[in-house]
């Protein structure tokens, strides 16, 4: 049984007259009589009552109408569904991230995305840097957002916003008023992201060491939002992306860094695998990221 055997079941059970039906498909009355008898000899018994004067649908007809009728509304669903999707308005939409790129237009972003594709259903996963990398390579997510993207060929990166960096200091701090070069740092503690899985922990690192000195590292934690209650706690002072600065804390200071390079930029990774729904959130996150710059 074929999908046009329900339409035309479904023409002759509305039109109960096969010529009518027949001018309403555009298709010849004989081929569509045939079609009808094939339908029936498949089902087993007999769909409508003919006569010289009138065609009728039998009980089973009426019944299987419901049916084909339902089939046929849900096909169509189906059918519209993919053209959805696969013209980026409709699907699921699966978003790695760590906390701390929530606080630049990336937010912004998942809220207008919201807006504009009603029909999306994205979900977002916050996970450690070296976790969005192996979700991505499953297919448990279909982008990810990181600071630093990994030197694989698996993996597709795009800038998505630029973003500088600034020195958080405890309030008390002598350099919470002045202008800070990093050499200005040389001689304090300092707490980082975990080096182990924060490709963005250890290009700081690599900063710090070609400005003439080792960063001695305290303590590391996970998300940027950590270091500031760290350095409020006396523990050291702390180099964060600028929109993680936002986070208003009574007892430290958020100061630039002058005369240095350092830039906290945002990429977006995905798999070289076509997704409309990527590439339109992409956009999207670049465009307001442009406008936050």
């Amino acid at each position: 049984m074929e999908i046009r055997h329900l339409r035309y079941f479904v023409a002759v059970a509305r039109h109960l007259s096969f010529t009518a039906a027949a001018d309403s498909l555009g298709v010849a009355q004989p081929p569509l009589s045939q079609q009808i008898r094939d339908l029936e000899a498949e089902i087993g018994t007999a769909l409508f009552e003919r006569t010289t004067r009138r065609v009728a649908l039998t009980r089973a007809g009426e019944d299987f109408l419901k049916q084909a009728l339902a089939i046929l509304e849900r096909a169509e669903t189906a059918v519209q569904r993919a053209r959805a999707i696969g013209s980026g308005t409709a699907g699921i939409l699966n978003v790695g991230l760590t906390g701390s790129v929530l606080t630049g237009p990336l937010g912004r972003a998942i809220q207008q995305f919201a807006l504009n594709y009603p029909d999306v259903d994205l979900r977002i996963h916050e996970m450690s840097p070296d976790r969005q990398i192996a979700a991505l390579k499953s297919g448990q997510t279909d982008v990810s957002f990181l600071r630093r993207p990994p030197q694989d060929a698996a993996i597709v990166s795009v800038l998505a916003w630029t973003e500088p960096v600034r020195v958080v200091l405890p309030k008390g701090h002598a350099l919470a008023a002045k202008r800070i070069a990093l050499t200005d740092l040389s001689h304090d503690s300092f707490v980082f992201l975990r080096l182990d899985d924060s490709l963005f922990a250890k290009y700081l690192w690599q900063c710090c060491f070609e400005a003439g000195f080792a960063p001695r590292i305290t303590h590391q934690a996970i998300e940027s939002a950590s270091l500031i209650s760290l350095v409020a706690a006396g523990l050291g002072v702390a180099i964060i992306p600028a929109f993680v600065s936002k986070l208003a804390h009574q007892d430290v200071v958020y100061r630039p860094l002058t005369g240095s390079p350092i830039q906290a930029d945002v990429y977006a990774l995905r798999t070289a695998a076509q997704h409309s729904l990527v590439d339109q959130f992409i956009t999207l996150v670049q465009t307001l990221g442009h406008t936050a710059g």
